[in-house]
């Protein structure tokens, strides 16, 4: 028989883990396309104004980071570097102009993906960094 906290935490953890999995299956084919160096690759380095010799490096960067996140013993240090990473797209697209929400901010819902994963799983975190209610 089932309690109610547990049946929260099996949804928390279900929770979680799809919202982490999203993150990574987006990031690692990000990484992917940039070290494949496609078409599209071409075309947006071109449109953001970086030389395309930076598509590899940055891929390998985005990945690194990417495994340490989906490794359970570093990934709050994945998530932090994640996050770095994600903020410079975010200075990027905003430096072209990029519409608002549907491209500038998007590095930003990633993010949440990445860190409300986490914290769903990880009760310390949650302890450092507590979401309370207002009475």
């Amino acid at each position: 028989m089932q309690t109610a906290a547990q049946s929260t935490s099996k949804a928390k953890l279900w929770t979680a883990r799809i919202l982490s999995g999203i993150a990574i299956l987006f990031l690692l084919f990000d990484s992917t396309i940039h070290l494949m160096v496609i078409q599209p690759v071409v075309d947006s380095f071109n449109q953001l104004g970086i030389p395309i010799q930076l598509a590899v490096p940055l891929g390998i960067i985005e990945l690194v980071c990417l495994v340490l996140y989906a490794i359970p013993r570093s990934s709050i240090f994945g998530a932090v570097l994640l996050t770095g990473y994600l903020g410079g797209a975010i200075a990027i697209q905003l430096r072209i102009g990029a519409p608002l929400f549907s491209t500038a901010l998007f590095p930003v819902y990633i993010g949440v993906m990445v860190w409300g994963g986490i914290y769903l799983r990880d009760e310390l975190l949650g302890k450092i960094i507590p979401l309370r209610r207002e009475n």
